[in-house]
């Protein structure tokens, strides 16, 4: 898996992590070592080791794959991961408000994941947490992402901060990024 997406130049693992990085020195009155972060759909555990290097401890990881959960474990870069985790699905082994910051990237991707796991994603957030996650275009396009986005904001569930659009993914397609917050 990583040798594949290291030959595309897969670099949304690099830009989530710094955004993350960016969020806590604007945002959040926490040192990086103290802010608590959810890496959903952690697989081998990318994600995790830049956010590592960018000064972060608290890092848990969660997946669907024992495989890619046992990558990430070898990694070092988290405190704690769970496999066998639907992001489909109810969180329930997640509780409410733990993390600081939610990252998702690579997995809002057709075939993976639906739009209206985001709801899931802000309850395990903390209020004025963030949520930050990658979209690959064709499943933005191709999924109904924005629609459930202009729902959870008319709901009250979550914010849109930032977007960044059709920013650099991987070799043969881009990305958009975005940054949620968990109103209070």
């Amino acid at each position: 898996y990583e040798l594949d997406v290291g030959r595309d130049g897969y670099c949304g693992p690099t830009i989530v992590a710094e955004l993350a990085g960016t969020v806590q020195t604007a945002y959040l009155a926490n040192k990086r070592a103290a802010i608590a972060i959810l890496d959903a759909g952690c697989g081998t555990g990318l994600v995790g080791v830049e956010l590592k290097r960018l000064g972060f401890q608290l890092i848990d990881g969660i997946d669907l794959s024992e495989d890619m959960a046992e990558k990430a474990r070898k990694t070092r870069a988290y405190r704690h991961i769970q496999a066998k985790i639907d992001l489909n699905g109810p969180l329930s082994d997640c509780s409410s408000a733990t993390y600081d910051i939610t990252v998702c990237c690579g997995v809002f991707t057709v075939g993976h994941i639906r739009p209206d796991a985001l709801r899931e994603l802000a309850r395990v957030t903390r209020p004025n947490g963030f949520i930050i996650v990658s979209t690959r275009k064709s499943y933005a396009e191709a999924s109904s992402f924005e629609g459930e986005v202009r729902r959870l904001e008319d709901a009250g569930v979550l914010v849109t901060t930032q977007r960044l659009n059709d920013g650099k993914y991987i070799a043969e397609e881009g990305a958009h990024y975005w940054v949620f917050q968990v109103p209070d």
